[in-house]
């Protein structure tokens, strides 16, 4: 597996706490958009990122953004 799998072709949009999260960036996660340790055995490992403050994110559903993990509209052109 050398590409990651597509779960939505729209982003993710969550109201989030302050805190740590851990984005999937393989898309085999059965938590999405969270990673849920589906990427054993494969090429990816999840992004970590960090809230200061509890705020709306638009995370990337199909995992082709270029700025892991929040949508750049990529998803417009696959």
């Amino acid at each position: 597996m050398t590409q990651p799998v597509i779960a939505q072709k729209l982003p993710f949009a969550v109201d989030l706490e302050a805190g740590d999260y851990f984005w999937c960036r393989c898309g085999r996660s059965n938590n999405q958009p969270f990673c849920d340790g589906s990427h054993k055995g494969t090429v990816f490992a999840p992004v970590k990122f960090t809230l200061a403050e509890k705020k709306k994110v638009w995370l990337c559903g199909c995992k082709h953004t270029g700025s892991m993990p929040f949508c750049d509209g990529t998803h417009s052109h696959l």
